[in-house]
């Protein structure tokens, strides 16, 4: 084994390089992987709308097999296929032992990194975000104990490689809106986690759920996956349409997965009095509640944020539901690149081209 590996890292806004970095030395607590694949875009770490230090290894969706195990960690085999979630926290913290594992507590990103003002970030993500990430040849696991989760043989690397974030992230996206049996829930944005999110709805029990984007491959997969209703903001006001399609009584539920003011405020106005926003969006820039669709306060709504669950138990889950045959996650990969050519899978990624979903990546 060499002692040097090739990474990803963010450079400055809008720039990655592939360096040679040192492979991370094995803490008693750690584990090294052998990356096999990962998933190829952080575009929001990359255009500058969450700050990391440059030099930093990026990239959060490990899939690899065990290189080396610290001399702690039990119940473990090298060469053993796992995955570990991209939130990866010290499940001793105390935000994980006040019922809040993925935040691991918080910190201030300094002001003026990449040009943001300060601003509290959470901590349980550390790949690619805190310590250096997925996006090599290996990757170090902290507290692999509690983080790592053995792959099932009948499941592939791209089948699981939506598990650490966009899966977790979706699902989460979905508990978080208290959707009960019977529920309408509308799925403002179908990316990736959209998708993921509408998938969850169904499989927790609503009868009726309604997706909205502009993407007509995306508009597919999400009818595939369990929505009953696709709506193209290109061709209506996707509000009026749900309220139409709802007879005015609003969605109990109502989820946004992009990241921006005008699908926040939409999912807020279709949302029924009593009834739950479930905000996954990444922000760039601060959000506007209108008084009217927030009833000035006094719906009785309740908005809902989250940050993917991460540890061991959460990625058995995720992965006895694809072993389930009720959802296959492999579609969502659409192109694949060997890490030399990232830069060039970053350059389709964030300019949608081709109809791209989601890129692979395999360094060997």
């Amino acid at each position: 084994m060499t002692s040097v590996m090739k990474a990803v890292v963010f450079a400055r806004k809008d720039h990655i390089e592939i360096r040679e970095k040192r492979i991370p030395d094995v803490g008693p607590n750690d584990a090294l992987l052998k990356i096999t694949t990962i998933c190829g875009t952080d575009i929001h770490i990359v255009k500058g709308d969450y700050p990391v230090k440059p030099g930093l290894t990026i990239g959060h969706e490990p899939v690899g097999v065990i290189e080396k195990l610290g001399s702690a960690v039990t119940g473990y085999a090298e060469g053993q296929r796992v995955i570990a979630g991209a939130i990866c926290p010290n499940f001793n913290s105390y935000a994980a032992q006040d019922g809040a594992p993925s935040q691991d507590g918080s910190y201030l990103v300094a002001s003026g990194m990449c040009g943001c003002h300060g601003y509290r970030a959470t901590a349980g993500w550390r790949f690619g975000n805190m310590i250096d990430g997925a996006q090599a040849e290996y990757l170090l696991v902290p507290d692999a104990q509690a983080n790592l989760a053995p792959v099932p043989d009948s499941l592939s690397d791209e089948q699981v490689l939506m598990c650490p974030d966009i899966m977790s992230t979706g699902f989460k996206g979905a508990e978080n809106a208290n959707i009960r049996i019977g529920d309408t829930v509308a799925v403002f944005a179908q990316g990736p986690i959209g998708l993921c999110a509408a998938a969850g709805a169904r499989l927790l029990g609503a009868s009726t759920v309604i997706g909205a984007d502009g993407n007509a491959q995306r508009m597919e997969i999400s009818r595939s996956w369990g929505a009953d209703i696709v709506l193209n903001f290109h061709d209506c006001d996707v509000v009026e349409e749900i309220l139409r399609l709802t007879d005015g009584k609003e969605v109990n539920s109502a989820i946004e997965a992009l990241g921006q003011q005008s699908t926040f405020e939409s999912a807020l106005r279709v949302l029924k009095p009593g009834g739950t926003l479930s905000s996954l969006g990444v922000y760039s820039s601060d959000l506007k509640i209108p008084v009217s669709a927030f009833a000035a306060g006094l719906g009785d709504h309740r908005i809902n944020t989250a940050l993917c669950p991460g540890g061991k138990e959460r990625m058995r889950r995720l992965m006895s539901v694809l072993e389930s045959g009720r959802l296959d996650l492999a579609k969502m990969v659409t192109r694949r690149y060997a890490l030399d050519q990232i830069a060039d899978a970053y350059d389709l990624f964030a300019n949608q081209r081709d109809n791209v979903l989601k890129v692979a990546i395999r360094p060997s």
